[in-house]
């Protein structure tokens, strides 16, 4: 069996984006004088935050929009899975 490295060639950075910020060993983000809980799979990794509203972020990992935090509560709130199961609506018969 053949053992494959993933070598990482730097942090990601986020041009388009307000702030780029470390996430902390902790799985946190520091803003401003806030934490904001995220997860600690992040940990030591960049994640890009945008100002969409008034005192609401967005949190971005690499192409992948986590969730939004209100800069007053600091509760993320996370996007809906893509990937996750579907549910239809009942047929009205």
């Amino acid at each position: 069996m053949r053992v494959v490295k993933r070598c990482t060639t730097g942090h990601v950075g986020y041009p388009f984006h307000d702030q780029t910020i470390t996430v902390t060993h902790c799985g946190r983000i520091c803003f401003k004088t806030r934490k904001v809980n995220l997860s600690q799979v992040f940990a030591g990794q960049n994640v890009g935050v945008t100002q969409v509203g008034e005192h609401i972020w967005l949190v971005t990992f690499m192409h992948y929009d986590l969730g939004y935090f209100d800069d007053e509560t600091c509760r993320l709130e996370p996007i809906e899975n893509p990937f996750g199961p579907k549910v239809l609506p009942m047929s009205p018969e």
